[in-house]
């Protein structure tokens, strides 16, 4: 693209850093829900002549939008079905209520449920279930809704469906499920134990409660929090098959979208062909709704102002600025990756980090030998943006979804109470991944 296209003969490298500076900036003050945001800036990427209409097209993810919005719907659909709450009072049983316990199998199960699901979604299952058992165990809710947003995040980062980051960063590099297993879920096991025993340090020696609060919180049934047996043997049915589709991803040669799309299609089906024509609308029209729209055009509209950054070069700027200053050391990339991801994933939102970076780790391949080459970097990056957010309550969509619940029950979710804790945590859990791609990659 020349100047003249763009308006006033302006350079399209300084009007689309402006608009990325300008969307970013305001996205941080939060004065605007971002979804308007990053419409405005996508539209004046558009009106401004940086893109036309059919690059901010191709810029758009789809199978990024796809495996989102299908991953939505069915853990949506699921969640009527009352299992999740079902395995929450069972876990709590399981450690016979013991404050202590609750404290540390909750995160287990939040980080375990954001590996298979995803993590704001897991969250929103987690909280309210949560809420109920530390009023009837008459113990502070706060460590616990601490331990479960650090443990989502947690567990998101060790699959692709997990974290939205890491579902970008899939499909953009055309990484599999069965790839981020293999390559991150043994460092996010010892992660995650790593925060169960700080969570015990913290907090667990000081959780009392009385043996007539255990003891009511026992009697509780799960059984009775499943309010449709149907509906959760197709949901489980429907959501196996999937996870074992996306396993079977390359032999079946399908993208990851087109799967969670398609399972989420049939779940629908499951659930509405025996109904009648206006039923079916009317709970198909529900499901839908239920689907986090927010979230789904906020990746249109970001994926869309980064196009344009890209398309004026910004970002191969950056990339070679980067080699010089590493000295094109692929190692010391890497290790720089990870860490600048992690501190700026907690100041920013790991999301739009991530959108920019993508462009800019791929700008990298030629220097290094070819796309083929670029995996470690890859993974820095995911561990960083992933690890990162949970460094402060801006850091990532789940921290913010939990502190929201929290604060609308009355249960005080401040910045600054979070951050204290969670910085320097955050920081422990990316040195050990530091160390874990040294020893696995770098060496």
């Amino acid at each position: 693209m020349t100047p003249s296209h763009v308006l006033f003969g302006l350079d399209p490298l300084w009007v689309s850093s402006a608009l990325l500076v300008a969307t970013y900036g305001a996205i941080m003050t939060e004065k605007l829900n971002r979804v308007i945001v990053v419409g405005i800036g996508a539209g004046l990427m558009i009106l401004s002549g940086v893109l036309s209409q059919d690059e901010a097209i191709r810029g758009v993810d789809f199978n990024t939008i796809a495996l989102l919005a299908g991953m939505m719907l069915i853990v949506g659909i699921t969640r009527r079905s009352g299992v999740f709450q079902y395995v929450a009072i069972w876990s709590t049983k399981l450690v016979g209520a013991s404050p202590a316990g609750v404290l540390a199998l909750l995160a287990v199960v939040t980080a375990v449920f954001s590996a298979l699901l995803d993590n704001v979604t897991t969250v929103l299952l987690m909280v309210p279930v949560t809420l109920v058992v530390t009023q009837e165990l008459e113990v502070p809710p706060y460590p616990f809704l601490f331990a479960e947003v650090f443990a989502s995040n947690l567990g998101g980062t060790a699959t692709l469906i997990g974290d939205p980051p890491n579902i970008m960063i899939g499909s953009a590099a055309g990484l599999t499920f069965n790839d981020f297993v293999v390559n991150l879920t043994p460092v996010i096991v010892v992660t995650v134990l790593v925060q169960l025993a700080a969570i015990q340090l913290i907090w667990g020696r000081r959780l009392h409660t009385s043996v007539e609060n255990r003891a009511r919180v026992m009697a509780m049934d799960p059984r009775v929090a499943i309010t449709d047996w149907r509906l959760l043997r197709q949901s489980l049915a429907v959501l196996f098959t999937v996870l074992v589709a996306f396993v079977c991803q390359r032999a079946l040669h399908l993208q990851p979208g087109t799967i969670a799309v398609f399972g989420a299609t049939v779940l629908l089906l499951l659930d509405n062909w025996w109904r009648t024509s206006e039923e079916q609308t009317h709970h198909v029209h529900s499901s839908l709704s239920d689907l986090e729209w927010i979230t789904l055009f906020f990746f249109v509209g970001l994926f869309i102002v980064v196009a344009g950054v890209e398309r004026a070069g910004l970002l191969h700027i950056l990339a070679q600025k980067a080699l010089a200053l590493t000295g094109g050391e692929f190692n010391v990339m890497a290790v720089g990756i990870l860490w600048a991801s992690a501190v700026l994933s907690a100041v920013i939102d790991n999301i739009p980090f991530v959108v920019t970076m993508i462009p800019l780790v791929k700008e990298l391949g030629p220097s290094f030998g070819g796309a083929a080459h670029l995996l470690p970097l890859w993974w820095a990056l995911s561990l960083g943006a992933c690890l990162g957010g949970n460094g402060t309550l801006i850091g990532a969509s789940a921290n913010l979804t939990v502190a929201g619940i929290a604060e609308r029950k009355g249960v005080r979710f401040s910045f600054w109470t979070y951050t204290k804790t969670a910085f320097p945590l955050m920081l422990l859990t990316v040195a050990i991944a530091h160390l874990y791609l040294y020893l696995r990659y770098l060496r």
